[in-house]
């Protein structure tokens, strides 16, 4: 009989990690060779570092026969933009078996985001090869990003996760009846501990500072660069009024500098201890080292690993005007951000901003991931009128468009009688004049 090789796909240190704790805790079946291939999705993967030139990733290097990258293969195709013909698909299996020296392997994918490109591409490649899928991060908690045809879902064994919401089932994949199983705790923490001792140069962060995580939203397009410094510039004002006069910032690894010294100059004029730590390591790998007094951010992994992983205090910042701003409404960034908003304290400490009851989460997401892709999810509809007419409330109305909710005809949309009024031209220049005498008499 042939040969079994394992092929494990990764575009992030955080994904490597999460993989090396899932070897060490045997939730694989045995295989002759397990192959790591790694994707730089950066946007100029010639500029930035792939996961396996990153400082930490020693350590888990030997949990693989070997690593392979995947720009080298399709280079000069970017691997997120690139997407093989059909007819070429038996082409490209046979050059890649080559290249990569599988023969007559019997070849099984491990992926992560199957939904998109190069992951999915990789499976329509290998046709036939079984397919298992773990979580980096938190969109597993939220669907399905597009349909996917049928010949690679059908493929799917399960989807592996660390339990980062505690009591909350991912929803990524349901639609194919794949299983949800969690990577042990224990396993992760050992790996990280192992990737943070491989870290050189690494400075201890001042006792109980506030560590602030930039996302770089901006090259998401999801909020302007102006707009995330100024975010940036509220965390540290917010830490600071909780009482942490050490500020240490951990930029995104591809963030402009200029975030940093906007940061610089505005913690000279507080009187501000402030550290920007220019090494891009994971922020996993700083809990590991030292135990910060408060971990800030936006809606970023690292928030929730660090309070499920690490019992460390976190609070989150600028979620409701995000969720706004999210286009399309299905973008996958939803769900991570809604977690955030309803799961984590806010740093200003603002009245209604209370977290969402644990004992309704898994409703709220359940409605949310319908409103997000009711074509897929058709049989969650019931699950979505039932919360939504119990709990459209003031805190939880941002986490839904009005206009969604009336498409989809579900509760809090404009009632079915007066539905007319959004396409009815006279209703809207009444509304026009209404909104100008209000700013006449304001002035």
């Amino acid at each position: 009989m042939s040969r079994k090789t394992q092929i494990f796909c990764v575009s992030t240190l955080y994904g490597a990690a999460t993989l090396a704790a899932a070897l060490d805790s045997e939730c694989f079946a045995e295989a002759d060779r397990r192959l790591l291939l790694v994707f730089n999705n950066s946007a100029c993967p010639e500029t930035t570092p792939a996961v396996d030139e990153m400082p930490g990733f020693e350590p888990l290097r030997d949990h693989f026969d070997g690593v392979l990258s995947f720009n080298e293969a399709i280079r000069p195709f970017h691997p997120g933009a690139w997407t093989p013909r059909p007819d070429d698909l038996p082409l490209f299996e046979r050059y890649l078996r080559l290249l990569w020296g599988l023969g007559e392997d019997r070849v099984e994918l491990v992926l992560e985001s199957i939904q998109v490109n190069p992951a999915l591409g990789l499976t329509q490649i290998f046709t036939g090869a079984p397919v298992q899928v773990y979580a980096d991060g938190l969109m597993s908690y939220g669907p399905t990003r597009n349909k996917l045809d049928p010949l690679v879902g059908t493929r799917v064994r399960r989807l592996l996760h660390l339990d980062l919401v505690p009591g909350l089932t991912p929803m990524l994949l349901t639609e194919f009846d794949v299983p949800a199983e969690v990577v042990p705790r224990e396993a992760f923490l050992k790996v990280m501990g192992e990737l943070a001792g491989a870290v050189e140069d690494l400075p201890v962060l001042p006792d109980n500072c506030a560590l602030l995580l930039g996302q770089y939203l901006s090259a998401l397009n999801i909020m302007t660069p102006q707009a995330e410094e100024e975010l940036h510039i509220r965390m540290m004002r917010g830490a600071l009024e909780r009482g942490h006069r050490s500020i240490v910032f951990k930029p995104h690894p591809t963030a402009p500098a200029r975030y940093s010294r906007a940061l610089e100059a505005e913690a000279e004029k507080l009187g501000v201890d402030l550290t920007v730590l220019d090494t891009p390591v994971l922020a996993e790998v700083l809990f590991e080292k030292s135990r910060p007094g408060l971990v800030v951010g936006c809606f970023s992994t690292a928030l929730f690993t660090a309070s499920a992983f690490y019992d460390l205090p976190v609070a989150r910042i600028g979620t409701e005007p995000l969720l706004d701003k999210l286009t399309p409404y299905q973008n996958s960034n939803r769900i991570p951000a809604v977690l955030a908003d309803a799961v984590l304290p806010d740093l200003e400490r603002r009245d209604g901003e209370e977290t969402v009851p644990a004992d309704t989460l898994g409703a709220l997401v359940a409605a949310i991931g319908f409103t997000m892709q009711p074509q897929i999810y058709p049989n969650l509809r019931p699950a979505a009128e039932r919360y939504l007419s119990q709990h459209f409330k003031p805190r939880t109305h941002r986490y839904f468009k009005r206009k969604r909710l009336t498409s989809l005809g579900l509760p809090g949309g404009i009632p079915e009688r007066l539905s007319f009024l959004p396409r009815n031209s006279t209703a809207r220049r009444v509304v026009r004049r209404a909104k100008a005498l209000r700013k006449a008499v304001r002035r």
